[in-house]
């Protein structure tokens, strides 16, 4: 079972319960998880169309699609990670891509994002993952920082990417 716990040393006792866990998210989790997708989106300037059922189709369903592991202090949801599978033809290489990382503001400086990406790494680890990616925007040099104190080596992206609607 992936789960750990961890004590929050840095947490203000009338924000937080002193124990995190991180796991693997459950069905009881899509609300929130939902919720804190849009949560992210917005502080992107943008909307989610994410639902509570689609990620029951993604995380849970026929087909699995994605994993996602969550942050919980005192019964709510406070941070979250998506893993998506990669692979590198060429090298026959299994990676996975840290697809989104979020800590509610709230919770923001106490480490939780890091024990999401240590989570996260395991989780890759755990599926035969060779590398773990992870991507932000050019401008966001806060998480640049973040990601390379995480020991991400940063490489520039070139090319274009295209996209074709399958539906």
């Amino acid at each position: 079972m992936l789960q750990t716990a961890i004590p929050t040393h840095h947490a203000h006792p009338a924000t937080r319960a002193p124990m995190v866990t991180i796991r693997a998210a459950k069905g009881r989790d899509l609300a929130e998880l939902a919720e804190m997708i849009a949560e992210l989106a917005a502080h992107h300037g943008d909307t989610a169309a994410a639902t509570p059922e689609h990620l029951e189709r993604d995380l849970f369903g026929r087909m699995p699609w994605i994993t996602a592991l969550v942050a919980e202090a005192g019964g709510e949801l406070i941070g979250y990670t998506i893993l998506v599978p990669l692979y590198r033809a060429q090298q026959g290489a299994r990676g996975m891509e840290l697809h989104q990382l979020y800590v509610r503001p709230a919770h923001r400086g106490t480490g939780i994002g890091r024990h999401l990406v240590g989570k996260a790494r395991e989780q890759a680890r755990m599926a035969g993952a060779t590398y773990l990616s992870v991507s932000a925007a050019t401008g966001n040099f806060q998480a640049h920082r973040f990601y390379e104190s995480e020991n991400f080596t940063p490489g520039p992206v070139t090319g274009m990417r295209y996209l074709q609607a399958l539906a």
